[in-house]
């Protein structure tokens, strides 16, 4: 939904207190606590402000996009107690493990409650957590402290937090996720610290009656939905209406809400806000039941990721040992995220995310056309530029992390190609659709358009699990353009970037089947010494263009007097953009998006003055209201769009 600065300001001074009414429904008593909380830390305003503007940061840089390790975080539980009921089991600490795990992971099995509409929506955030295997001072430990206090209930206050008053001080929060659990009162079900605060009292506090599946959980909240809710805003999530009606949680891809849900509201539960959005009741973030709340959305995890990546708040966890035995041991993740930088004619630099417990990493690089891997051992930063490199050679590389001894598996081959140089063209002769070359999806494959007349054409495949569409072409020696093109021959989708500019073409929710890439020169534009660098990619998530729906301006692109769609409402598969313009030519991004501001077709294009009609596909698309946007790069005008199909 669209974010509001005043409205970060004011949320970002804030706790979370859930409170039950009646033992029925959960309701938030946030604001005493919020005014407190700032009154004793002023300065928490503008650390809140900075987290922001690095989350922004992290999700504009497209960092969000990539494939990352799995991280997780160690945690320790607190049990302060002052009858034998509150002192809860162990068992009931592990089946909170056993929630929290699956829920960040997608692996509750009840998500695919989630309706269709929503489904693809749904994000495993590749966030784990486990029971702490050693203490602050490096000794063994089963990740759980218990003290007896003989006091009556908590409240929020935070005392329970303070061995000053009476209550268990947490261990170093920039190695470990301290839950304590007791008896809070009031009905309050329990409440969290967002990044930022202090860290005398950082962390997540959960009533003992609500923690968990079994021993004191109580119905309807015994499912163990507390504390993944209140994770979710240890980790930057905000409550999905944006505790204002219609307000905003800073999330992209979640629809504007009225206010909070209790419950088990009947689907399609519709807001009133602006576009009668359909509401997504069945967030964490919402306050229904916990039968009735059972995923987090790709823009949620993006904002938990962000905090937890490099020059995030919480980035020290990954480094944490909390979750090593005593004495070594334990598993060693996978490095992710690879890309490369700084590519030159003989250099180029190799960079992937940091595995939790990783202490050095060991790379290997080879030749694409090689089968002699060479090694580099001990690295012990997540980075690292080869150097020697032949100019215009596509090169692999593989990274694996060690920790503590204990060396983890290597990651999947990258390649990349140095600059500069000729280059073979492997794929020729490819100049016609029957005669396309099949290429793997999610690799780069590097070929040139050799004379003036040459047109490249290449085909590969999407799945029922990775049905979403993103295609680039970059490294460009000269003007080039591309298509995305059915098996029938229609085109689905155009990029036609000015010059040496890159070209990409989004298509999500692609029918599963083969599709075809046409790649061709600008008015007879080629190269025959230097390649191109073409990348098929398919996702199990949807690819997504910068930016958000804004409302639509009259002032908006001057230059365009007239944009309209045709056929309106559409249900034979193709629609017709229709654009006037004043200027000469404007580089414009067609996209058409629903109404959470996913960009589900996107094109980029030339404009040129005039009237100009531009045919997209829309046949993958469920019966329902989108936007098509056309955008500059720094303004955009927006129509509606109805799919009746």
């Amino acid at each position: 939904m669209k974010c509001s600065f005043t409205f970060i300001v004011a949320l970002f001074v804030s706790l979370l207190a859930i409170q039950v009414q009646a033992q029925t429904q959960r309701n938030c008593s946030a604001n005493e606590v919020r005014e407190r909380l700032l009154a004793e830390n002023p300065w928490l305003a503008e650390a809140w402000e900075e987290i922001e503007h690095q989350t922004a940061h992290f999700i504009a840089s497209g960092a969000a996009e990539q494939s990352r390790a799995v991280i997780t975080i160690p945690t320790v539980y607190h049990v302060v107690y002052r009858t034998s009921t509150e002192n809860i089991t162990d068992s009931q600490i592990a089946s909170q493990m056993t929630v929290l795990n699956a829920d960040f992971r997608k692996l509750n099995a009840d998500w695919t409650n989630t309706p269709s509409v929503f489904q693809s929506y749904v994000a495993d955030c590749e966030i784990e957590f486990c029971m702490a295997q050693r203490d602050p001072t490096n000794n063994a430990t089963t990740g759980i402290t218990r003290k007896y206090v003989n006091k009556t209930s908590w409240g929020t206050n935070d005392d329970v937090k303070k061995s000053s008053k009476g209550g268990v001080d947490p261990w170093s929060a920039a190695n470990y996720l301290n839950i304590w659990v007791c008896n809070i009162g009031g009905g309050i079900l329990g409440y969290a610290q967002f990044p930022g605060g202090p860290s005398s009292t950082d962390g997540v506090v959960i009533d003992y009656r609500y923690l968990g599946t079994e021993g004191t959980a109580t119905y309807p909240f015994n499912k163990g939905r507390t504390a993944t809710h209140e994770v979710g805003h240890w980790l930057n999530l905000y409550h999905i209406w944006g505790d204002a009606t219609c307000g905003s949680d800073l999330v992209s891809d979640t629809p504007t809400h009225n206010t909070a849900n209790y419950g088990c509201p009947t689907y399609p539960h519709y807001s009133t806000c602006s576009g009668s959005p359909v509401e997504m009741t069945m967030n964490f973030m919402d306050y229904t039941d916990d039968a009735c709340m059972y995923m987090f959305s790709t823009g949620q995890k993006n904002r938990m990721r962000a905090v937890l990546e490099s020059g995030g708040y919480r980035y020290s966890l990954q480094s944490s040992q909390g979750c090593v035995p005593v004495g070594g041991g334990g598993s060693c993740g996978t490095p992710t995220g690879l890309n490369t930088t700084g590519i030159t004619n003989t250099s180029a630099t190799c960079n992937w995310t940091a595995v939790s417990g990783g202490s050095t990493y060991n790379l290997q690089w080879k030749l694409n056309s090689g089968s002699t891997w060479t090694t580099v051992s001990g690295i012990t930063s997540t980075t690292y530029t080869l150097s020697g490199l032949t100019a215009g050679t596509t090169y692999n590389y593989q990274v694996q992390a060690v920790c503590s001894g204990t060396s983890g598996t290597y990651s999947s081959p990258v390649s990349f190609t140095t600059t500069g140089g000729s280059c073979t063209d492997t794929y020729e002769n490819n100049n016609t659709k029957t005669k396309a070359k099949s290429i793997a999806a999610n690799t780069t494959i590097n070929a040139k358009i050799g004379t003036n007349t040459d047109v490249d054409w290449f085909k590969f495949s999407n799945t029922s699990s990775q049905k979403h569409i993103k295609v680039t072409l970059t490294n460009l020696p000269a003007d080039y353009d591309m298509q995305l093109v059915s098996s029938s021959g229609t085109v689905l989708a155009t990029s036609e970037n000015e010059g040496t500019t890159d070209e990409q073409i989004i298509y999500n929710n692609g029918s599963v089947k083969t599709y075809y890439i046409k790649i061709y020169g600008w008015n007879g534009a080629y190269s025959n010494t230097a390649c191109y660098a073409l990348t098929p990619s398919i996702s199990s998530s949807t690819w997504r263009t910068s930016g958000e729906i804004e409302e639509m301006k009259p002032a908006a692109l001057p230059v365009l007097t007239e944009l309209s769609v045709s056929p309106n409402p559409v249900s034979n598969g193709q629609v017709n953009v229709n654009v006037q313009l004043l200027e000469t030519e404007i580089n414009a991004t067609i996209d058409i998006i629903d109404l959470t501001g996913r960009a589900l077709v996107s094109q980029r294009q030339l404009l040129t003055k005039g009237n100009s009609k531009i045919t997209m596909d829309v046949s993958h698309l469920p019966a329902g209201i989108y936007m098509v946007r056309v955008a500059d790069g720094t303004t955009s005008r927006m129509t509606r769009l109805v799919v009746s199909q």
